[in-house]
């Protein structure tokens, strides 16, 4: 079968490659891939930064992101059966552990990931566990259930604290970004401002619901807070750029008691005022992947209640697996919203 494969230990790019058949053991199960995403982690490996150097082992199959068809199930699985059509939490856990013995998988510290630490989806079938598999409601696109994870992330995200009535902040309009602004106006936030560098990716956080955007080149959060009425500060902020200086800018924007959930990898050097996280009594909160799998139920809910007809607006480009190249190309130069690969 054919399998898109970071082949090489000393340069980056990828390639497509033959590579053999999977086979599953009894609880898991075999599935005919119908469409992947590109995720910013695949662009990570593709460019074989210093984290892809240290945490990937080549050659492997890369990927994560998947809706397929179950073709074949090992012979403990009782949860899915051929035909069924799937999504999956790529994130792999014990099992065993303290955490995922008591209902928290998503804490587990022994968590492998599908196309960073093992064989991804980036490939015609894949062997995956049957129980982090997902039944996908065949009314809702195809296209959305290849981007269940990343979906999941801003869900996770925007939900990890009450936003009904509250102003929230958004910094960084990449595609979770983007994802989070229709689930955080659904729960009810007030005023939503989002902050990026990218015209493109903040005129679509408009035309998804953004109250305010904010390019901080030439403009300022405090510009979209006067603009607003605001003069309290935001109650709520969504760190998802992982950048130090938005981060920064976030501490400083926030009101009183307010909380920030953080999903953007900051660099280990970041250092915020500490001084107003402490005195303004700010609460911190890291988000990791999603909650197993809590929310695959909330976001699946969300796109049955329509949902989905937003999130689509993000999914900006799609190519045929063969011109995966293509892909990687629009979503590396920050050309594009979701990129989808489709495989049949």
């Amino acid at each position: 079968m054919k399998a898109i494969v970071k082949k090489s230990r000393t340069f980056g790019g990828l390639a497509l490659e033959e590579v053999p058949m999977p086979s599953i053991n009894d609880n898991e199960v075999l599935v005919k891939i119908k469409k992947t995403a590109i995720c910013g982690t695949d662009i990570h490996i593709y460019n074989w930064d210093a984290w892809a150097q240290k945490t990937i082992k080549p050659p492997m199959v890369i990927g994560h992101e998947f809706v397929g068809e179950v073709v074949e199930i090992g012979k403990n699985v009782i949860n899915v059966k051929a035909g069924d059509l799937v999504s999956g939490e790529g994130h792999i856990v014990c099992g065993k552990c303290r955490h995922c013995i008591t209902g928290h998988p998503h804490l587990c510290r022994q968590t492998l990931g599908k196309g960073v630490n093992m064989d991804g989806v980036f490939s015609e079938y894949v062997a995956y566990p049957a129980s982090n598999l997902w039944l996908a409601d065949p009314s809702i696109p195809l296209d959305i259930w290849s981007i269940m994870d990343p979906l999941g992330n801003a869900a996770h995200t925007a939900l990890a604290f009450n936003v009904l009535g509250e102003d929230v902040l958004i910094t960084g309009a990449g595609p979770i970004g983007l994802m989070s602004i229709p689930i955080v106006k659904r729960a009810g936030a007030r005023h939503i401002v989002v902050t990026d560098i990218n015209p493109m990716r903040l005129k679509m956080a408009k035309e998804l619901g953004a109250s305010a955007i904010v390019d901080v080149r030439s403009q300022t959060i405090e510009d979209a807070m006067n603009g607003l009425g605001m003069d309290e500060g935001f109650d709520v902020g969504l760190e998802m750029s992982g950048n130090a200086t938005a981060f920064s800018n976030m501490v400083d924007s926030m009101a009183n008691g307010g909380k920030i959930a953080i999903l953007g990898i900051l660099s280990p050097d970041t250092c915020p005022d500490w001084n107003k996280i402490i005195f303004n009594s700010l609460t911190l909160q890291g988000i990791y992947g999603r909650q197993m799998f809590d929310t695959w139920y909330r976001t699946s809910a969300l796109l049955q209640s329509g949902l989905h007809a937003e999130i689509s607006k993000i999914i900006t480009h799609h190519f045929y697996y063969t011109d995966f190249q293509k892909g990687f190309d629009v979503m590396g130069a920050g050309e594009s919203g979701k990129v989808i690969l489709d495989w049949e």
